[in-house]
C-alpha cells in the first residue's frame, strides 16, 4: 500500500512493517490476565452470561478439537463482555481416574514396581505429586492459544470443594433410592481391571471368526467368541419362528460339557440371522444378560478379571485367546464344527486408554437408577428450557435419554472419589455424608471402588460455582449460559450434567443454550487419527502462524453440528488475513486515519458507501453469532475486511487522502472509525492481532472492554452502495481487460470513458482512472478496443504500443485450445450415461462445475482475441 509518512498524526504510534504474532501474543496475554479482564464479579450488577469449560484431562495436551472449542467459547464470552455482560469463563480440569493412574502405574513400573507394593495411601499421595509436578501442561497451552478465562476461579473435579459435591450428590441420590449395588453385565478392561463407562470403550471394526457349533441334530447356533460357550446357560429362537416351535421347552446338551440346558422363546432373537439360534451366555453378553433375566436362568461366570478361564476343564488356566482356538479345535475334533469364517469383520469394543479389547462381565457394581433423571433431562428440552443447536441434533439427544439403560458408577481404582460407602461386620451398609463421621469399630471397612470420572464431571455446572453450599457465585452464575462442546459427547457428559442439574438445583437446568459442533477433520474429510498420518498438532500452527491464524481456521469452519475440515494451506490463508489487517492499520495510521470526535455531517459517497456496507455486516455479524454460525461470522468479516475495506475503500481512498483538504479529512476519521468497528468486530475470533492493532489506532487500554459495535441503521444508505457497486463493476471489467490483455499493473493506458454520466457515476471518472491506470486521451488518440459496461458505460482504450499484439494473439490462441479440451473432455462425461448414471452426485457436479468454467473462459477470451489491435 502507498504510504504517506507525513500525514501521521503526532501522537499516532508506528506500528512495525510486518506483524509477528511470537512479539505480540505472550505479551498481550499477560497485560490482560495483570489487568484482571477476564475476572468476573458475584456482586457486579450486569447481567451474567456463563460458560464452564469442557473441563481437559490432568493428562492430555492441547489437540485439535480442544482448539476448536474453546476457540468458539472464548469468541462467545468475549463478544458478551463486550456486550456490558459480566461475562464468566470458568476454567478446570479432569482428575481422569483410568488415564492418569496408568501414567503413574507405568513410572512405578519403570522403577519395579506396582501399586500394591506402595499400598493404596501412598499410591494416591503419589498421583497428587504427579499431578503437581507434571499434569494440567494444557492450562499453559490454553494460555497461548488466548482462552480469556477466570485464572482465579480455575478447578479440578478432586479439589477439596468438589470432592463435598461429589459425596453430597452421591448421598443424596443414595437417599432417595436413586442409587443401588446389584450384579449386572458391564464393560470390563482385563488390563485395567476396572469396569469402564460406555464413552471409554472404542469400537472398530475388527477381523475375527464365526464359528457355527452343532449342539445337536437340530440345534446350530453361530459365535464369535467359542470360549463364552463353556458359560451358556440357554439356547434361544423367536417365538414365532415355526421351524423351532417344536423345541421350546426342550433341553440340549452343551459341547464339551456335561450340562444341559433349556431352549426358550424370546423376542429378542433375530429369525434371519444364521440359523435363527443364539447360545445365551448371561454372565458374559449384556444382551444375553437381558435374556437371562426375562427367563430366570443363572449366569456362569467362566472368567477372571484378567480373562482368564475359570470353568473346571481341560480349559481352565488358559487366556481367553488360547482357549478359543482350543475350543474350535475340540468342537472339531468331535465333528461338531458346521461352518468357519474368516476373516470374519465385525466390532469390537476396545478400552480407550490401553486398547485392549473390552470383556462383557457381569460384575457387582453402583449403579444410578437413571430413569426418572433421564425422563427430566429430555423434559427439559421439550419444553423448551434447553434449546439444541443445532435443532435437528435434539433427535439423537432424545433416542439417548429416551433410552437410557442405568449408569454404573463404580470403578476398580484408587485415584479418584472413593465410594463413600461403609460395611459393617453384621452385614449393615451406611452410606456417609461430607458433614457425616463414618462407623468405626472392629469389622467396618470402606467400600475400595472410586467413582466414574463422569459422576463428578455432571456436577460440573454447579459444583465448580460452589454448590452444595449456596454461594454467590452460584447465585449469580447459575443457570450457565450456553454449553459448548462436541456433539460426540452429547449423551456421555452434556446427558449427565442435564440429569444433575436437574435433580440437585430443583428443576433448574445446567445450562440455557448446549451448542454442538462436530469433530476437526483434515482438508479432505478425513477423521485425524495417527494411522492416517494426519494428525495436526495446534502449537505447531500457532508456532508458525500465530494463534489467531489457528484460531480464524478453526472458527471459519464451525458450521453448528458439522465436522470441520482444516488444513495448513488455510491456517496461511488466515495468517495473510491477519497481515492484510495489519497493513490497513499501519495504512490508515500513515495517512493521518483517527477515531476522536463524532462523524463528520459531509461525507463524499464513497464514505457513505462503507458506513452503509458496516451497518449491514456489524447486523448480520450479531444475526449469526446469536445463532452460533461461526463460521458465517467470520466469512461475513473476512470479505467486509478484505474486499470492501481493503481492496476497494482504502484504494478509493488514497486519491482523496493525497488531495488533501476537508473531504480527506473526512475520509480519515471514516477510516478510522470503520477500522475501528471492524478491529472489534474480530475481536471474539482474533483477539491479539485486533488488541495490538486497535490499541494502537483508538490510544485505548484495551479492545477486550471496549463497547460491542451496533449496528447503526440510519447510516444505511442504499443510492451510495448502487452509485459504488457501478465503479466497482466498471473497474473490474476494465481490470479483467487490462489482465487478458497482458497489460502490466503499473502499465498506463490512454482512455475514452463515455456514459459516465447516464449511469450516475461522472464525479468518480478521477477515481476509476486512478485505480485503472487510464490516462485522458491526447490528440494521437486512436481507440484500438472498446468495452461495453454496465449502465450504458463504454470505455475505449489505446492499446497501441502496449502490448505486443502478436505474442498476445498467440498467447489467447493457447489457451483457447485448453479451453476448448476441456470442454470436450467434460462433455464426453456429462454425455456419457453410464459415467452420469454410476459416478457419486458430487463427481458428477464437479464435472458440470468444470464446463461451465471452460464455457465461461472461451467467451472471456474470444472477447480478448476479437479487442486486438488488426
Amino acid at each position: 500500500m502507498t504510504e504517506r509518512l507525513d500525514a501521521r498524526r503526532p501522537d499516532a504510534p508506528t506500528l512495525a512493517g510486518q506483524y509477528q504474532p511470537g512479539e505480540v501474543e505472550q505479551r498481550r496475554y499477560e497485560q490482560w490476565v495483570a489487568a484482571g479482564h477476564f475476572r468476573a464479579s458475584a456482586e457486579s450488577d450486569k447481567p451474567p452470561f456463563t460458560i464452564v469449560i469442557p473441563p481437559p484431562n490432568v493428562t492430555g495436551s492441547l489437540h485439535m478439537g480442544h482448539a476448536l472449542d474453546h476457540t468458539v467459547q472464548d469468541a462467545l464470552i468475549r463478544r458478551k463482555r463486550m456486550q456490558g455482560y459480566e461475562a464468566l469463563w470458568l476454567p478446570g480440569m479432569d482428575h481422569a481416574g483410568i488415564a492418569t493412574q496408568n501414567v503413574v502405574e507405568r513410572q512405578l513400573a519403570g522403577q519395579g514396581l506396582s501399586r500394591h507394593d506402595l499400598g493404596r495411601e501412598k499410591f494416591v499421595e503419589r498421583v497428587w505429586q504427579w499431578k503437581g509436578e507434571s499434569g494440567g501442561a494444557i492450562l499453559g497451552q490454553m494460555r497461548r492459544l488466548g482462552d480469556s478465562v477466570d485464572w482465579d476461579r480455575e478447578r479440578f473435579t478432586m479439589d477439596e470443594g468438589l470432592s463435598r459435591a461429589v459425596q453430597t450428590m452421591f448421598k443424596k441420590l443414595y437417599d432417595d433410592g436413586l442409587i443401588y449395588r446389584a450384579n449386572r453385565i458391564i464393560n470390563w478392561c482385563p488390563r485395567c481391571l476396572t469396569a469402564l463407562s460406555d464413552i471409554e470403550v472404542e469400537h472398530t471394526d475388527d477381523e475375527g471368526e464365526l464359528i457355527s457349533i452343532r449342539y445337536s441334530d437340530e440345534v446350530v447356533v453361530a459365535t464369535t467368541r467359542a470360549e463364552t460357550m463353556l458359560g451358556d446357560t440357554a439356547v434361544a429362537v423367536h417365538p414365532d419362528d415355526p421351524r423351532y416351535q417344536h423345541l421350546i421347552g426342550t433341553e440340549v446338551a452343551v459341547p464339551l460339557t456335561d450340562r444341559r440346558i433349556p431352549i426358550v422363546a424370546d423376542e429378542h432373537v433375530d429369525p434371519s440371522f444364521g440359523t435363527g439360534m443364539v447360545k445365551v451366555t448371561p454372565a458374559h453378553d449384556p444382551n444375553d444378560f437381558e435374556i437371562g433375566q426375562r427367563h430366570d436362568l443363572p449366569s456362569l461366570t467362566i472368567m477372571d478379571e484378567r480373562g482368564v478361564i475359570t470353568a473346571h476343564g481341560p480349559f481352565q488356566g488358559l487366556d481367553r485367546y488360547e482357549a478359543r482356538p482350543a475350543i474350535v479345535a475340540a468342537l472339531r475334533e468331535q465333528g461338531r464344527i458346521v461352518a468357519e469364517k474368516r476373516p470374519y469383520v465385525h466390532a469390537v469394543g476396545h478400552c480407550s486408554r490401553c486398547r485392549t479389547t473390552v470383556e462383557p462381565r457381569l460384575s457387582l457394581q453402583w449403579f444410578v437408577n437413571t430413569a426418572p433423571l433421564a425422563k427430566a433431562a429430555g423434559d427439559a428440552v421439550r419444553d423448551g428450557r434447553v434449546k439444541i443447536e443445532p435443532a435437528e441434533l435434539a433427535k439423537r439427544y432424545f433416542a439417548w435419554v429416551d433410552n437410557m439403560h442405568d449408569w454404573c458408577i463404580s470403578r476398580q481404582l484408587w485415584w479418584g472419589h472413593r465410594i463413600p460407602v461403609w460395611y459393617g461386620p453384621n452385614g449393615e451398609i451406611v452410606c456417609v455424608g461430607p458433614d457425616e463421621q463414618p462407623p468405626t469399630g472392629e469389622g467396618w471397612r470402606q467400600d475400595e471402588d472410586v467413582l466414574d470420572t463422569w459422576f463428578s464431571s455432571g456436577l460440573w455446572p454447579f459444583s465448580t460455582l460452589g454448590w452444595p453450599e449456596q454461594t454467590p457465585d452460584l447465585a449469580k452464575f447459575y443457570p450457565t449460559s450456553v454449553l459448548v462442546t462436541g456433539y460426540d459427547i452429547l449423551f456421555f457428559w452434556v446427558a449427565r450434567m442435564m440429569m444433575f442439574g436437574l435433580y440437585a438445583m430443583d428443576a433448574r437446568p445446567p445450562f440455557d443454550t448446549v451448542a454442538l459442533h462436530g469433530m476437526v477433520r483434515d482438508q479432505h474429510g478425513k477423521k485425524m487419527s495417527k494411522s492416517f498420518g494426519n494428525v495436526v498438532d495446534p502449537l505447531d500452527w500457532i508456532d508458525r502462524y500465530g494463534a489467531d491464524a489457528t484460531r480464524f481456521t478453526l472458527a471459519r469452519g464451525a458450521n453448528p453440528g458439522g465436522d470441520v475440515p482444516v488444513s495448513e494451506d488455510w491456517c496461511q490463508g488466515s495468517r495473510n488475513f491477519c497481515n492484510k489487517l495489519w497493513n490497513a492499520t499501519r495504512f490508515a495510521l500513515l495517512n493521518g486515519a483517527h477515531t476522536d470526535g463524532p462523524l463528520p455531517t459531509e461525507l463524499s459517497t464513497v464514505d457513505r458507501w462503507i458506513l452503509s456496507r458496516l451497518a449491514h455486516v456489524t447486523a448480520e455479524v450479531d444475526d449469526q453469532f446469536e445463532a452460533y454460525e461461526f463460521a458465517k461470522v467470520c466469512d461475513l468479516l473476512y470479505h467486509f475486511a478484505w474486499d470492501d475495506v481493503c481492496d476497494w475503500y482504502v484504494e478509493l481512498s488514497k486519491p482523496v487522502l493525497a488531495e488533501g483538504g476537508p473531504t480527506a479529512e473526512a475520509t480519515r476519521r471514516v477510516l478510522g472509525h470503520v477500522l475501528d468497528e471492524l478491529l472489534r468486530l474480530l475481536h471474539p475470533v482474533i483477539p491479539f492481532v485486533t488488541e495490538e492493532l486497535w490499541t494502537a489506532l483508538t490510544g485505548g487500554e484495551t479492545v477486550m472492554t471496549a463497547a460491542w459495535p451496533v449496528a447503526d441503521r440510519t447510516r444505511v444508505d442504499d443510492a451510495a452502495e448502487s452509485e459504488v457497486g457501478t465503479v466497482q463493476r466498471v473497474v473490474t471489467e476494465i481490470r479483467r481487460f487490462r489482465s487478458d490483455q497482458g497489460l502490466r499493473p503499473t502499465q498506463r493506458v490512454a482512455a475514452r470513458l463515455d456514459g459516465l454520466q447516464v449511469a450516475g457515476i461522472a464525479a468518480h471518472e478521477p477515481l476509476i482512472r486512478s485505480l485503472v491506470r487510464l490516462d485522458a486521451p491526447a490528440g494521437d488518440f486512436q481507440a484500438s478496443a472498446t468495452l461495453a459496461m454496465p449502465g450504458e458505460v463504454s470505455v475505449e482504450l489505446d492499446t497501441r504500443g502496449s502490448i505486443d499484439v502478436a505474442a498476445e494473439r498467440a498467447r489467447l490462441t493457447k489457451d483457447r485450445a485448453a479451453a476448448e479440451k476441456e470442454v470436450a473432455q467434460a462433455r464426453a462425461k456429462l454425455d456419457n450415461p453410464a459415467f452420469v448414471g454410476k459416478a457419486p452426485e458430487p463427481v458428477v457436479a464437479k464435472i458440470r462445475d468444470r464446463l461451465a468454467v471452460a464455457e465461461a473462459d472461451l467467451i472471456r477470451i474470444d472477447a480478448a482475441l476479437e479487442a486486438l489491435p488488426s
